[in-house]
């Protein structure tokens, strides 16, 4: 049995940064809140799509596809014509939810303040 080592952000061979970088998106923060909002109902991709205005088809996708490798999302498929894919979050994707509800309403909140920041430095 081989016991889990936590991770260290700051050691440059530690798979953590990647983690971030995933997990950091706008499209992942936009599709673990709509799974959220859903649950413990499944979100067909279909919705996910519509509830997530700017994504194109491909990367949702590739960030589904992420999301359940990394076992934040579970994926079921029903044998139909189309083939209906339907996604909920694990409860390791529900753990993710309150600190990307967090960094969301920070982002949100101070998003007026950011933006004055930039054009203030963009004229100097």
């Amino acid at each position: 049995m081989t016991t889990a080592r936590r991770g260290d952000l700051f050691d440059p061979r530690c798979p953590t940064r990647q983690l971030l970088d995933r997990v950091g998106t706008k499209w992942t923060s936009m599709a673990i809140k709509v799974m959220a909002d859903a649950a413990p109902e499944e979100v067909r991709f279909g919705e996910l799509r519509r509830r997530m205005p700017g994504i194109s088809q491909k990367m949702l996708s590739v960030t589904l596809q992420s999301l359940v490798r990394d076992g934040l999302v579970a994926r079921r498929v029903e044998p139909t014509v189309p083939p209906a894919v339907h996604y909920r979050l694990t409860d390791l994707g529900h753990s993710l939810d309150g600190p990307l509800a967090a960094l969301r309403t920070w982002a949100e909140t101070h998003m007026a303040a950011i933006e004055h920041n930039n054009l203030t430095y963009a004229q100097d």
